[in-house]
């Protein structure tokens, strides 16, 4: 007789939007999202965190202070998840949390991810066992630590008779390549998502985002920074790779725009946006051209005029999200549901990297165990 298990997935993205916290059971191999919650960062907390995240100097009495206070906020996102769920905290195998990653450094000569929220405090303030620090051990073992839901991605997206892309748009845009025949061909970081589109956006208006591209669909494209953008060496790099927003940064774009004072922001906005959408359709068209179906996940997905601009660029190529695809997952919780999964593996002692995907010499169990 089966039984099930239930595990909670914890994930806050490179944009910082929110703490997505999910409750998944599986029975077997199955598995199905039973609840989701999403839990807004504190102002103060969150202008704190983006400005750690720039790669700025900060002091070590800052940096241990926002690991703790990124600890409690992971927590609280657990235990309102769970009140609204209606289950014990006894009926939880274990938390997989992500951590707010506050700078991904893949290439240099002593390569590391860092990713705060102390996991010691979810466990004390939840009484569950906490799988954290997933990133590391791939890095380690010679990956770059990013990215790591592609495993996840083959284990509920995959068709035996599709070619699938699975497209998730963060703050940094990821591609994750299924082939019908089964496993994953590939799988990297296209470039910025949502991050350089948001920075823009919060610095020439009160918005904090482009809700659905509306701004950026009344700009127009300037062709020749467009191209400018699209000559950034790592578009040119073959996966293996990663990057982060510290790298898409506001000094990047700031440098980028140096020889166009004359642009009006709202013209940048919608340059930005077709930067996002011909990174990632160049990538496809490149690296997966037997695409069948594009489904795509992050908040990305609410971004229509982004959607419209991809469907547009990649026809005859269906470009939908993860919610119309069989496995039937709400775009906004398919990142947070893949830490539950790789939490799964870990206590199972089941490897959750893939050496193609992230450049690792060989498959290792991810993170580290942090006792209820």
């Amino acid at each position: 007789m089966s039984c099930s298990e239930y595990f909670i997935g914890l994930m806050s993205g490179t944009s910082m939007d929110g703490i997505d916290a999910v409750l998944v059971e599986f029975n077997d191999e199955q598995l199905q999202l039973a609840h989701g919650f999403s839990l807004s960062w504190p102002e103060e907390l969150k202008t704190r965190l983006a400005q750690l995240a720039t790669g700025s100097t900060t002091s070590l009495q800052e940096f241990g202070q926002l690991d703790i206070l990124c600890g409690r906020q992971f927590a609280e996102a657990a235990c309102q998840l769970m009140e609204e769920a209606g289950i014990e905290s006894g009926n939880i195998s274990a938390i997989g949390s992500h951590g707010q990653t506050v700078f991904h450094h893949p290439h240099s000569p002593a390569p590391f991810s860092l990713q705060i929220g102390d996991p010691s405090t979810i466990a004390e303030q939840t009484g569950i066992a906490v799988v954290a620090d997933f990133r590391r051990r791939d890095m380690a073992a010679g990956g770059q630590g990013a990215p790591l839901v592609p495993a996840f991605h083959q284990a509920a997206f995959h068709h035996p008779q599709r070619n699938r892309v699975i497209l998730n748009i963060g703050g940094i845009a990821n591609i994750t390549i299924l082939p019908a025949d089964g496993g994953i061909s590939g799988g990297f970081d296209t470039g910025p998502g949502n991050c350089l589109m948001d920075r823009w956006i919060r610095k020439n208006t009160a918005s904090p985002f482009d809700h659905n591209g509306s701004w950026a669909h009344g700009g127009e494209v300037h062709e020749p920074l467009l191209k400018h953008f699209l000559g950034d060496d790592y578009f040119f790099l073959a996966p293996p790779k990663s990057t982060g927003t510290e790298y898409f940064s506001s000094t990047w774009l700031a440098q980028k725009l140096h020889d166009y004072p004359t642009l009006t922001a709202q013209d940048v906005q919608a340059t930005l946006l077709r930067l996002t959408c011909d990174s990632i359709q160049q990538a496809i068209r490149h690296w997966a051209p037997d695409t069948g179906e594009v489904l795509v996940c992050g908040g990305g997905a609410h971004n229509d005029a982004l959607v419209d601009t991809l469907s547009q660029q990649l026809e005859p190529i269906p470009v939908v999200g993860t919610d119309r695809s069989t496995a039937a997952i709400d775009p906004d919780w398919v990142e947070a549901m893949a830490f539950a999964w790789l939490a799964r593996q870990t206590l199972h002692g089941i490897p959750g990297n893939i050496p193609a995907v992230t450049g690792a010499s060989h498959p290792v169990v991810l993170g580290g165990i942090y006792p209820a």
